[in-house]
């Protein structure tokens, strides 16, 4: 039987990624037989590079993978940026004042493939601008940068960002009651010129008895940008017709690639958002929901 799709865009953090934030063996196993039947795979990820590298090599990645929602492509062989889509400095600056304003450490990301110099080839992932320095900077965004090793730069105000050309993203972090003004206000200023993404944060435990305490990310992006933007550049380059893409998510930032694809599955676990703009929907992250997916897009089922 002939393959009706060519590649898979498979979303990780409620996705590929259990509870636990690791792939699961049946999930694993899956994805070789995919890529034995021919399929190729591309990772698509809110994450910086830096922050699913450990998930790359783990389960074997070499097609491209989409980083920083859709602003990245990265070569997980190499570990060099095959394509970026860059956000305007002057709506980074503009954006940025909005953000101090309500009191929050601004995070910048950056293309850090070229943020480097001579003889440190690697450059930092992330302008973190905090007039209050580190202590500035919200816990969740300090434990998720010290336990995957992302190299930040911590400076007082943007004027001391070297690179502005090589801006991805601009977000925040922190407690629901404490991002939705600056997102609600960054919304009404900016509206259709920028892309934004307003969704839960990988975070060590949230109260369940206090949705205001729920940490959330904030992300503006080029207002073009998202995972479909990337998955189709990748497409294009490799001559893949995108009625042959599937399309595997759970979140806010997957809902442009579950509309487009030829295949859209949304998991189990999915906001509405997901499930309202999918043809089909598999078990839960924790139930090896891409695994069974997988399943049936080999057998013709789906």
């Amino acid at each position: 039987m002939s393959r009706r799709y060519d590649l898979l865009a498979i979303d990780l953090d409620g996705t590929l990624l259990g509870s636990d934030h690791m792939v699961s063996a049946a999930n694993r196993r899956a994805l070789d037989r995919a890529r034995r039947a021919g399929y190729r795979i591309s990772i698509c990820t809110g994450r910086g590079w830096v922050e699913c590298r450990h998930i790359a090599r783990d389960i074997g990645q070499h097609d491209p993978v989409v980083v920083a929602g859709g602003a990245i492509l990265t070569c997980p062989n190499n570990e060099r940026t095959l394509h970026k889509f860059p956000i305007d400095h002057v709506l980074v600056r503009d954006m940025t004042r909005c953000m101090l304003g309500h009191g929050h450490a601004v995070l910048i990301l950056k293309d850090a493939d070229a943020t480097g110099a001579a003889g440190d080839p690697r450059g930092h992932d992330y302008v973190i601008v905090s007039p209050r320095g580190e202590s500035g900077i919200d816990p969740v965004s300090r434990w998720w940068f010290e336990q995957l090793r992302v190299n930040v730069k911590v400076v007082p105000d943007l004027a001391h960002d070297e690179h502005p050309e090589h801006t991805v993203r601009v977000g925040i972090c922190g407690p629901r009651r404490e991002t939705t003004a600056a997102a609600e206000e960054i919304r009404r200023e900016f509206g259709e010129r920028v892309q934004f993404h307003h969704f839960g944060a990988v975070a060590p435990q949230n109260d369940p008895g206090d949705p205001g305490s729920q940490v959330l990310i904030f992300e503006a992006f080029d207002r073009k940008v998202n995972k479909w933007t990337a998955i189709e550049w990748l497409a294009e380059r490799d001559g893949i017709a995108t009625e042959r893409v599937v399309a595997i998510g759970n979140d806010v930032n997957d809902v442009a690639m579950l509309e487009r694809a030829g295949l859209s599955i949304a998991m189990g676990n999915s906001v509405p958002e997901a499930l309202a703009v999918s043809r089909r929907v598999t078990r839960r992250h924790d139930e090896d929901g891409v695994a069974h997916a997988i399943d049936r897009v080999l057998d013709g089922d789906w």
